[in-house]
């Protein structure tokens, strides 16, 4: 972060400062993390206060906090008050990106945004320093943090946007004020909250009218949802003077991919066309998928002028994050596809289409999928049956939600388990064995990482 002024971050917060007019070098929402020079912005949550840290934070060294209850301010330090800190983190979030003459992207989408992200990256950098959101620091205290890491030798910012209910798009892109805003499609994540696809698609697009003068939204063709805005893009509020950029897989778009070949575990090969020329690619993760991802990334290396020998350096250089779709390879000659980090239909789906193209025994680990709602139970029957289209010879089911994957696929497939929970599983004392590859998938929370270790160790 460069050096700004407490008076700066107050007049960009609208609240009032109480105190000295001083230096700020970082910003920091975690007491822990509290060094010289920093702002500590004390957060009210659920479970903690963050006011209850602010004197120690002054002790600590911070010079500055932002708190929305009144403190006696030791002297040579600063406190601004506001009514809403959470509010004000993303006002100077805002601020601070301004201060800055960079190209930021910004990505959302029910699937894949993160893989998106990652490539997109991977892309943009081979034209100069680029900044990512890191992890999944997607929501109103995970973009400002990353907003906050910009620096003047940065050139291009890929910022990750996440949401689980209306308005919340809304709200980071407003931060952000993207000149490029990726949308990779509308699936079905959250629509417990958003109650349709429908509602999903208005929930993504409220990014468009946050695009600066000049910008570019670039949008899936291919997604079912997002092809009824083309042709509307102004109806679902992309200002006027903002380009729409369409990917898919048909030649009608403005970047578009032919040729694809399926190299199964070992990723995908195909040929994009641009405006600025064509390039044959060999993306290195799995799934047809993945496609669509390298082609998001080629339209925004495209519109930052990056030449189609940097554009495939970047897609062919991009590493995904850990737990998507990673191939472990065991000695005695058995494989792992470790994609444990998430999960929803599309991307189990997708997923088991993978699987279903590896040559040897195919062993599906699933589990439970979230934020389905009302949906949850004939979302993961639609998941047992395609397990059994796809022909895997194992389906393990784990969780109170996959009881309906089991019950779709038992009489189905080779082989149907069904465990109510991770531990039940592991007493098992699953292994891999030879010419056996295992995919372990499930949403988040029900930490299917622990097996993927027990599978790797064993």
């Amino acid at each position: 972060m460069k050096q700004i002024f407490s008076k700066q971050i107050t007049e960009f917060c609208n609240g009032k400062l109480i105190g000295a007019d001083l230096p700020i070098t970082s910003i920091t929402t975690d007491s822990r993390k509290i060094e010289n020079g920093c702002m500590f912005i004390a957060i009210k949550g659920e479970r903690f206060d963050g006011h209850s840290f602010i004197e120690q934070a002054w002790s600590l060294g911070a010079d500055c906090v932002l708190s929305q209850t009144a403190f006696d301010v030791p002297e040579g330090k600063a406190l601004i008050l506001v009514e809403d800190t959470r509010a004000a983190m993303l006002r100077i979030a805002n601020g601070y990106r301004n201060l800055f003459d960079i190209c930021l992207v910004n990505i959302t989408g029910s699937v894949g945004k993160t893989t998106t992200k990652d490539m997109t990256a991977a892309v943009l950098s081979q034209g100069g320093k680029t900044l990512k959101t890191e992890g999944n620091f997607n929501n109103d205290i995970g973009v400002p943090i990353t907003l906050f890491r910009l620096e003047d030798d940065i050139k291009t910012a890929v910022v990750e946007i996440g949401m689980n209910h209306f308005g919340e798009i809304d709200t980071l892109a407003s931060a952000c004020e993207p000149n490029i805003g990726i949308i990779t499609n509308v699936g079905v994540s959250h629509i417990e909250n958003l109650g349709s696809r429908e509602g999903i698609l208005k929930a993504k697009c409220e990014m468009l009218p946050h695009i600066k003068k000049g910008g570019y939204a670039v949008l899936n063709a291919d997604n079912d949802m997002l092809a009824t805005v083309k042709g509307r893009e102004k109806e679902f509020g992309l200002p006027e003077d903002v380009t729409a950029v369409w990917y898919g897989r048909d030649k009608s778009n403005d970047v578009w991919a032919d040729d694809v070949v399926s190299h199964g575990i070992d990723g995908m090969e195909c040929t994009i066309h641009m405006a600025v020329g064509e390039i044959r690619v060999h993306i290195t993760t799995a799934g047809e998928h993945m496609v669509q991802n390298a082609l998001a990334a080629a339209a925004a290396g495209e519109i930052i002028g990056l030449t189609p020998e940097q554009i495939k350096k970047g897609i062919e250089g991009f590493e995904p994050t850990g737990k998507r779709m990673e191939v472990i390879r065991l000695k005695n000659g058995g494989t792992i596809i470790n994609d444990c980090y998430n999960a929803n239909p599309v991307s189990t789906k997708a997923a088991i289409d993978v699987l279903s193209e590896c040559d040897g025994k195919k062993t599906a680990v699933l589990g439970d999928m979230g934020e389905l709602g009302s949906f949850g139970a004939e979302m993961h029957r639609e998941v047992g049956e395609y397990c059994a289209e796809k022909n895997i010879d194992h389906v393990v089911a784990i969780g109170e939600l996959s009881k309906n994957m089991y019950n779709a696929c038992k009489d189905k497939v080779a082989k149907a388990e069904y465990f109510a929970t991770v531990a039940d599983y592991i007493a098992t004392n699953p292994t891999v064995s030879d010419n056996e590859y295992i995919l372990v998938k499930a949403s988040h929370f029900m930490k299917f990482e622990q097996i993927t270790s027990i599978l790797e160790n064993r």
